[in-house]
């Protein structure tokens, strides 16, 4: 596996997990930090980038976010999902992009 692939598991779950932190800490809620990472994903401009990128390229770019979505939607008593687990479910949720249909 590309080690740029490992480093970015790895910074993902760190990410995750300080989310999990501020929810638990009160700071932010989860739908705060839902809210900010949709916000994240329609910013990604894939309007404007539709002709020039492949789904999967799109899907790429997305990825990110929708792991740390995913992670985010866990409940705070329950262990951290591992990142396959995060994964797996990223590719079992998404939907087809317009040009798609």
């Amino acid at each position: 596996m590309n080690t740029a692939n490992l480093q970015l598991e790895g910074l993902l779950m760190a990410v995750a997990a300080l989310n999990r932190l501020l929810v638990s800490r009160g700071v932010v809620t989860s739908e705060e930090v839902d809210i900010a990472l949709h916000r994240a994903e329609a910013g990604l401009g894939m309007e404007d980038r539709l002709d020039a990128l492949s789904p999967a390229n799109r899907d790429a770019i997305a990825f990110p976010v929708r792991v740390l979505r995913l992670a985010n939607q866990s409940r705070a008593a329950d262990p951290m999902p591992d990142f396959a687990d995060l994964a797996r479910r990223v590719g079992e949720t998404k939907q087809s992009y317009n040009d798609q249909l």
